[in-house]
């Protein structure tokens, strides 16, 4: 018997469109429609030029123009926990090996503990070489970094008294609270679609975020996804499989499909551009997927 499965948004938190009211609407908005979750994703700068490729595209480029930026992320997420009371709230994704770890573990237990215990946190190791550069971070060794800070965020969300010491990142004895209210820290989410990226969920996640997938890519992924568990003596019933399909057309005709392919959870990317349509463009959303999902 398939549970059924859940429905989240992505939330485009992007310059000008995402104002205080827009945020504050669009929260309210997707918990009448009856969603799970709420996402955003982050990048602190944008660039005219660059030569790194965007993995989503086929022709490599992000899309979003360089003078319309993101909000940045745990702030965002902090001001959509005031304005909520029940829904998810999840990076998609944290960059983090971008980040100081013990900062990100400051920020991200701060979000937990002020949401009520709501945050899901999605991480990836990033692709954007010149922003690397633009925080003076190196974009080599970004899978192990991540590693790494996760097993710092983990001593500082998990002990009493937190150190760590590996190649990449030392932290001495220290102690930080608040802890999240989640115990050990929130659930975390691996994303990215390469053999190495569905390794790092199968070693170290609570979940796999993937993006930009139909019914037939996920099925094929989480297959992959599988092996990878089975490696570590795990299963797909140890994980949180939750798959976004991007710009990809989908249609509540799909929940099925994603249903058969492993999927606990379709997060829909649902565009709008001002407060009134937020409402409107949600409430829709909800009516033709919530339903739909839970009936399966």
């Amino acid at each position: 018997m398939f549970d059924p499965v859940r429905m989240g948004l992505f939330l485009p938190s992007v310059s000008p469109i995402a104002t205080p009211e827009f945020l504050a609407v669009y929260g309210a908005a997707a918990e009448d429609a009856g969603f799970d979750s709420l996402w955003i994703g982050e990048h602190v700068v944008f660039f005219d030029e660059y030569s790194s490729k965007y993995p989503y595209s086929d022709d490599g480029r992000l899309g979003i123009p360089a003078d319309s930026g993101m909000l940045e992320l745990f702030s965002t997420l902090a001001f959509l926990a005031s304005a909520t009371e029940r829904i998810r709230l999840g990076t998609a994704v944290c960059l983090v090996p971008q980040r100081n770890p013990v900062y990100t573990a400051k920020s991200v237990s701060t979000i937990d503990w002020l949401s009520g215990g709501r945050l899901d946190f999605g991480v990836g190791i990033g692709w954007l070489r010149e922003e690397f550069a633009a925080l003076n971070e190196p974009f080599e060794k970004r899978a192990q970094r991540t590693r790494e800070y996760l097993g710092v965020m983990r001593t500082l969300w998990r002990d009493e008294v937190s150190t760590y010491d590996g190649e990449l990142y030392t932290l001495p004895s220290c102690r930080m609270f608040p802890k999240p209210l989640q115990a050990g820290g929130p659930p975390i989410y691996f994303g990215g679609e390469t053999d190495p990226a569905l390794r790092r969920v199968a070693e170290l996640g609570d979940g796999w975020h993937g993006f930009n997938h139909l019914p037939d890519t996920a099925a094929t992924s989480v297959q992959r996804l599988s092996g990878f568990l089975s490696e570590h003596g795990r299963s797909l019933s140890d994980i949180d499989v939750t798959v976004c399909p991007y710009l990809k057309p989908v249609d509540p005709s799909h929940l099925s499909a994603y249903r058969d392919a492993g999927v606990d959870q379709l997060v829909l990317t649902a565009f709008a551009f001002d407060p009134d349509g937020a409402r409107t463009t949600l409430a829709e959303l909800g009516d033709a997927y919530v339903g739909a999902a839970s009936s399966l």
